[in-house]
């Protein structure tokens, strides 16, 4: 179970990096790429497969944290589906919404490191 474990978080990391990415890459000309897309459902899935072995785990769970990180990911993966449907239109993206993507993206990193549960 570990090495799954271990894989999934690796499939995890290069996911968000692949929205981050992304957003810094186009930072003066903000769209959204394909990878950013295929990012937020890489990250979406992962994290859900990682919340479930979590949950099959012996220690404690961080339910609220988990929560919020989905909210999260599932805005940057909406934003990102906009995004790309109206890339694959030939429309422009909107600065905002390319932006949310990226930056929601980060914040959804800076949560996974910087909220630590001090209870247990």
């Amino acid at each position: 179970m570990e090495v799954l474990t271990a894989i999934f978080v690796a499939i995890h990391i290069v996911s968000a990096a692949a929205i981050v990415g992304g957003w810094l890459a186009h930072f003066k000309n903000p769209t959204i790429t394909t990878s950013q897309w295929w990012g937020s459902l890489g990250m979406i899935v992962s994290g859900l497969l990682l919340f479930g072995f979590a949950e099959m785990g012996d220690g404690p769970v961080d339910r609220i944290k988990l929560t919020v990180k989905l909210v999260i990911g599932l805005a940057v993966f909406v934003a990102a589906l906009l995004g790309r449907r109206k890339e694959n239109r030939g429309e422009p993206v909107p600065t905002g919404l390319a932006h949310a993507v990226g930056g929601l993206g980060l914040i959804n990193i800076l949560v996974a490191v910087l909220w630590q549960d001090y209870s247990a």
